[in-house]
């Protein structure tokens, strides 16, 4: 909700409408694209880090069997597998390679897969995601016209509505309370754009 406080300074700052949507699109497109590529440089680490300690794994595999299966067994151990039961799924999983390398990869480095088309697919959810969430408090000032005040008191209204929205089905899908959860997530983003409003209403005001 950047945008949301971006609109509302300069709604403090100007009543001039051309000025306030050209800052707000030009804030949408810079921070969904930036947004974006972070996802994807962030994925395409990920990758990166996952494939370095696939190859690492795959070469220990080969030349230090032994070692490896230890680090099998230790991890069965871990949880309460003992004797003839320790020894046969050591061997079971030391048995498949993949089944092994995946088993180390999981639960000795605690490393998920990363798919070749992940960084491509979180770019687009995230620049996407980041699109729609910058649109909904500028869809009121088209609505208002020239009235930039209502459009700052619809912003905030339909910016309030979608967050607590999102935090209630956050906490519906995960933990936690509903309806705290929901409040919560409304607060951080109004007053974020409080903020905006405040420092357009104090700093960059000018007299009409």
């Amino acid at each position: 909700m950047n945008v949301l406080g971006i609109l509302l300074g300069l709604t403090a700052a100007t009543s001039d409408t051309r000025l306030i949507f050209v800052a707000a699109f030009a804030a949408l497109g810079a921070e969904s694209i930036s947004m974006g590529a972070v996802a994807y440089t962030s994925t395409l680490a990920r990758r990166k880090q996952y494939l370095k300690e696939v190859e690492r794994e795959q070469t220990e595999m080969r030349e230090i069997p032994e070692a490896e299966r230890k680090e099998v067994r230790d991890i069965f151990q871990k949880w309460e597998y003992q004797g003839e039961e320790l020894e046969r799924l050591t061997d079971l999983i030391a048995s498949k390679p993949k089944a092994w390398l995946e088993f180390m990869m999981s639960h000795e480095l605690q490393l998920e897969r990363v798919g070749k088309s992940e960084p491509r697919r979180n770019f687009l959810i995230v620049l996407s995601s980041a699109v729609f969430g910058s649109l909904i408090p500028i869809v009121p000032y088209f609505l208002v016209g020239q009235d930039v005040l209502l459009g700052a008191i619809g912003a905030v209204a339909v910016s309030g509505v979608v967050l607590f929205i999102i935090g209630f089905y956050e906490a519906r899908t995960t933990v936690g309370s509903l309806w705290r959860s929901g409040l919560q997530m409304a607060a951080i983003g109004l007053a974020a754009g409080l903020a905006g409003f405040l420092i357009g209403h104090f700093i960059g005001a000018s007299p009409a």
